[in-house]
């Protein structure tokens, strides 16, 4: 089977770029397509689309000589071990259709599961227009407010990879700086003008009349169903936001209130600053609220200038505590989801998901653990709305290898294997890691790892070669996550844990 993280580290200088260079010289393929599913880690579909006939074998390769950083991307091998590693493995084709991925929000269909999450990238008319045009299903719009917002200069900040990629996303971004009577515009033309896609109008009010009102003033302009902004970090002063998120009493209260505007579905968007979500939850629901949606971003401080003594980002010497998102807090997000999702008292409600979700195999984890639909911010300011393609691509040929015949099968089907404590996993055997040699390139860094952070049962040999001692293993399984050459595996060797 071929390894994900080898072949996303053979492209790691790829750029991924607008019109890309490589694709505008290559005659036969779409080199930059196929990269970028790489990327995303959807290389089944990508070979789906190479044809049998090698293309490559001729080519003099000017998709590597147009490459904006010539030399450092091997385009042409990459294409070719998809076509030789990958696509003979293929189970099924790619589907033709997405009927699979149809799915709905509270009743109302929806092409797929996918939508852009209230935040910039769900903004003005035109950017959720490009993205419908895309193929995302809707757009839960940047929370609509009566009151006025002035954005400070720079409001985002990161922590990056070795790649250069962001892992953390930090920003002090506050709501909709349109009015209101903008937003509502922008609501008619979307919908006129794209019936079929979802309109996820999110809000945020000072007191129960507002709240009331701008549920009220959505449902009329056309939205589908209402958000409501219990989360947001950066608008905590004078009791918005996360304020309310972290009181249920509130929670409860502003649900109602805009239960008493709209008739349409009202989600609560609840805060991740909390010990546990579900005290929330279930208030909305006793609210009126018809489903729930999490995680929004995580409180945070991240980068320190160390000759300013400033955080990131820095505003005229300033910094603030601002919201932290990005593929960082995917475990977190999934660690709330799968709170709700085992909640009895939450059955029935639709759990709209996000946090850190850039891949389909990401959105399949949140779809496993009890999610219905799946929202998307930092992974397209990132890459862009292109990265719908492969979400809808990886997550259909998923659905089409395993046999399902719709994304609502997937719901919750992971929720059992998680438990609350770790008093429940059975601790009487030790499962053996498994040395691929063939792969091992001598680095040792199994060793070291072992030898400072684990139980000394590796040692490398004259000829740098990892020696493996079962009788010091543990099976804490360390080597098998440092290693950069993915050469250890978990093997099916167990044994009895000894007294």
């Amino acid at each position: 089977m071929f390894d994900r993280k080898l072949y996303r580290a053979d492209m790691i200088r790829c750029a991924l770029c607008e019109n890309a260079p490589c694709s505008n010289a290559c005659e036969g393929l779409d080199p930059a397509s196929l990269l970028r599913s790489v990327w995303f880690d959807d290389e089944k579909a990508a070979a789906s689309r190479i044809p049998a006939a090698d293309l490559c074998a001729a080519c003099s390769a000017p998709c590597e000589r147009a490459c904006v950083r010539p030399g450092q991307v091997p385009i042409r091998r990459l294409l070719t071990r998809l076509r030789e590693e990958v696509r003979p493995l293929l189970e099924l084709p790619l589907p033709e259709d997405e009927e699979r991925l149809r799915t709905r929000f509270c009743g109302i269909p929806l092409e797929n599961p996918f939508l852009l999450s209230s935040s910039v990238v769900a903004s003005t008319y035109d950017m959720c227009a490009r993205a419908f045009e895309a193929g995302w299903a809707g757009a839960a719009f940047k929370t609509v407010c009566s009151f006025e917002i002035h954005e400070a200069s720079p409001r985002f900040s990161a922590i990056t990879g070795s790649d250069g990629g962001i892992i953390g996303f930090k920003n002090v971004e506050q709501l909709s700086d349109h009015s209101v009577a903008e937003n509502m515009e922008i609501f008619r033309r979307l919908k006129r003008n794209y019936p079929t896609k979802f309109i996820l109008a999110s809000i945020m009010g000072q007191n129960d009349a507002e709240w009331e009102e701008l549920a009220r003033l959505c449902q009329e302009n056309g939205a589908d169903a209402i958000e409501l902004n219990f989360s947001c970090p950066n608008m905590a002063d004078g009791g918005l936001g996360s304020d309310i998120g972290q009181v249920p009493e509130l929670v409860k209260r502003f649900t109602a209130a805009a239960r008493r505007g709209a008739s349409i579905p009202i989600l609560a968007k609840l805060t991740p600053n909390v010990a546990r979500m579900s005290p929330a939850a279930e208030a909305a629901l006793q609210g009126g609220a018809d489903g729930i949606a999490a995680i929004n971003t995580i409180k945070s401080v991240i980068g320190v200038n160390p000759h300013t003594y400033v955080s990131s980002p820095a505003v005229h010497g300033m910094s603030a505590v601002g919201g932290y998102s990005g593929s960082a807090v995917k475990p977190i997000a999934l660690r709330f989801l799968t709170e709700l999702g085992q909640n009895p008292t939450l059955t029935g409600m639709h759990l709209s998901a996000m946090g850190g979700v850039e891949s389909w195999q990401d959105a399949l984890e949140f779809l496993l653990l009890g999610a219905d639909s799946i929202q998307v911010t930092t992974a397209v300011m990132q890459y862009g709305y292109r990265i719908i393609d492969d979400l809808k691509a990886g997550l259909n040929l998923y659905l089409a290898e395993k046999g399902f015949q719709s994304v609502a099968e997937l719901k919750g089907l992971a929720l059992d294997s998680v438990s609350e404590t770790t008093d429940v996993l059975e601790r009487d055997t030790v499962i053996i890691p498994k040395f691929h040699r063939e792969k091992c390139i001598g680095c040792g860094r199994c060793v070291i790892s072992c030898a400072d952070g684990g139980h000394q049962a590796i040692r490398l040999s004259e000829d740098r070669r990892p020696l493996f001692s079962a009788k010091q293993c543990v099976g804490c399984h360390l080597c098998v996550l440092v290693c950069p050459q993915r050469a250890i595996s978990s093997s099916r060797k167990r044994i009895t844990k000894r007294s």
